[in-house]
């Protein structure tokens, strides 16, 4: 019998194992993939920022997370020669409307005492020559890292610290008895005196395995790239973001220069007919039906429909995709840009219509569930598992009856 259990081999559940690890030298760690690789999903399909917490509520689990865990995460690179780079980024405001939005911005960053600041055009010319804005906040504690790296950093302590990684391994049934929990793979069953869902894309589905209510149900959004030809990544030299609408969830698309050179332009973000489904043709219908059945999403859609339908539009056409970033950088051109690698996102929707902004994590006497964690929780992932870890009892107090 393991003492716990983590069942989601991405970024976060492999933060949880190593924290449990460090905190626990002696208990039996497992993690479960049903993959057969790590950090195949939402980690593999990250842009790879480094979020500074800029966006996040004063308060809220994600900007004290998101701090903590920046800094945690550039510690860990070091230790394990994993190359990152805080490059900066630019928040741009492209027209007179937004200029109010990006006032409060900075007015937040400033509560969370990020090294910013605000500058005019003529400044934004200096950090970005090829970029377009009436004023930007300049962001300094961001950068970038390939986050399947770390992952697999992460993953090499855990073993290397006597925990178990377990591959291939889809969850089908979860039990409680007089010592524990019981989990039931394709082709293993393994008991645990505790659990830990950080499943992602179907961690409300394995809470719901386990007999949990949570009031929320997980709906996929994919968020497509495009990326700039290499002739033309001249055009951008940081981090590009234009202003995000603060009654949408996302931030809009903008440009991302990766840790490998390439330079990323996207997302949108769209409803995607599959919960891994990363091309538009991928559907399953057990996931529509789950989605289209629940009413908090048609009531979120008809909150959100004129964003939404920009969102499709921008999917089905290049050439409107391409206009959404020459408000950022005026020459880019449709022939600049090639299909890139798409992700999509586990964004959590409450039985009441709202989609939750914050990381939430729900915990009993037998399991914790991380039921919320889109970006940035790759950022804030190793101060997300020493959360967890902080909170789930020592092996020997686990309570059972």
């Amino acid at each position: 019998m393991y003492d716990y259990v983590i069942i989601g081999g991405g970024i976060v559940g492999l933060s949880t194992g190593y924290a449990l690890m460090q905190k626990h030298p002696q208990a039996r760690v497992a993690v479960l993939e049903k993959e057969s690789t790590l950090a195949f999903h939402q980690t593999g399909h990250n842009s790879g920022v480094i979020h500074s917490g800029i966006y996040y509520k004063p308060g809220s689990l994600k900007a004290q997370l998101s701090k903590e865990g920046g800094n945690l995460l550039r510690a860990f690179c070091e230790k394990h020669s994993i190359p990152y780079e805080m490059c900066g980024k630019v928040i741009v405001a492209t027209e007179q409307q937004e200029l109010p939005l990006l006032e409060n911005l900075y007015k937040r960053g400033l509560e969370h005492e990020l090294d910013i600041s605000m500058i005019g055009a003529d400044e934004l010319k200096e950090i970005e020559p090829h970029a377009n804005g009436l004023k930007a906040i300049h962001v300094k504690a961001a950068g970038i890292v390939n986050y399947k790296r770390v992952a697999e950093a992460l993953a090499k302590e855990i073993q290397e610290r006597g925990g178990t990684i377990l591959l291939n391994s889809k969850v089908e049934a979860i039990s409680e008895n007089s010592s524990g929990v019981r989990i039931e793979c394709s082709d293993k069953t393994i008991d645990a005196r505790y659990l830990i869902n950080c499943a992602g894309l179907h961690c409300d589905r394995i809470a719901s395995l386990q007999g949990l209510q949570t009031n929320m149900k997980i709906v996929p959004f994919r968020g497509e790239y495009y990326e700039l030809k290499p002739e033309k990544h001249h055009l951008v030299k940081h981090l590009i973001y234009p202003v995000p609408n603060p009654n949408f969830p996302f931030l809009g698309v903008h440009f991302t220069r990766m840790i490998d050179g390439h330079v990323h332009a996207g997302p949108n973000a769209v409803l995607s007919l599959k919960r891994e489904g990363y091309r538009k043709t991928d559907f399953n219908l057990k996931d529509v039906t789950e989605v289209m059945t629940y009413p908090a999403f048609w009531k979120i859609a008809s909150q959100n429909m004129s964003e939404g339908l920009k969102e499709i539009i921008r999917s089905f056409s290049k050439k409107v995709f391409v206009q959404s970033l020459q408000r950022l950088i005026p020459e880019v051109r449709e022939e600049d840009l090639i299909k890139s690698e798409n992700g999509v996102r586990a964004q959590a929707l409450t039985r009441d219509g709202k989609l939750v902004d914050d990381f939430l994590i729900v915990t009993n006497d037998r399991s914790t569930h991380i039921l919320n964690a889109p970006s940035p929780a790759a950022t804030a992932s190793i101060a997300i598992g020493q959360s967890i870890s902080a909170r789930i009892p020592e092996p020997d107090q686990i309570t059972h009856g």
